[in-house]
């Protein structure tokens, strides 16, 4: 049996799009620039916020990334003060987390939210200690698909890789497992589709968060 399982935050256990949608979009406008629709940030989130933006500007036509700087440290400074505003657990996510802590599975987060923006969310949305390491972006050593924090996870916790596994809902997370030959877990309920985690050879695709213990019974 796995473990540790490692999960992406955001489109994995968190849906956070419409509060990426609503502060990305007051950014943008503040600076002049056209709001994107929702099913467009699926697209722009799953990297880190700063190629989130430039998603976001390139899509209006912006090849030059004109107003990058502004808009960057617009929505930096709005994302600080209403970072939790709009997020929500996906359906069974804290059963299926209560029951793999009681299986002994040691569960972390890797993320490429801001570190300090990660904690803020966990202590709203998560029961006090639920989760054995949070690591959020610090730098672009910790950023995903880089394999470091997965693999500083892995060693921080005593956890052989061979007995990891990697749950997330985009591209990124599927090369991060990869990267970092881990066990890797596709979830269809987040930002992407299917197809996206299938083209990345994700090992297993599962479409609701209570097929997670089912891993753990293989």
């Amino acid at each position: 049996m796995k473990k540790l399982a490692i999960f992406d935050l955001d489109g994995t256990l968190i849906d956070s799009l419409t509060c990426i949608k609503n502060i990305c979009n007051k950014a943008l406008e503040e600076n002049g620039l056209k709001p994107r629709t929702l099913d467009e940030y699926r697209y722009f989130a799953g990297d880190g916020a700063l190629e989130l933006v430039k998603r976001a500007i390139n899509q209006d036509g912006n090849e030059n990334l004109d107003n990058l700087d502004n808009v960057y440290n617009s929505y930096k400074l709005l994302f600080e003060l209403d970072c939790t505003k709009d997020i929500y657990l996906f359906e069974d996510i804290e059963y299926v987390l209560d029951k793999l802590k009681e299986k002994g599975v040691k569960i972390a987060v890797l993320t490429n939210k801001p570190h300090d923006r990660t904690m803020q969310v966990v202590e709203k949305l998560f029961k006090n200690d639920i989760f054995d390491y949070i690591l959020g972006y610090k730098n672009e050593e910790t950023k995903k698909p880089n394999p470091y924090g997965a693999l500083f996870i892995a060693k921080e916790l005593g956890i052989d890789i061979k007995d990891c596994l990697y749950i997330g809902d985009t591209d990124t997370d599927i090369k991060t497992g990869k990267n970092a030959n881990m066990y890797t877990v596709g979830v269809t309920w987040g930002f992407r589709d299917k197809k996206e985690l299938e083209e990345n050879k994700a090992d297993i695709i599962i479409e609701k968060p209570k097929q997670i213990l089912d891993i753990f019974n293989m």
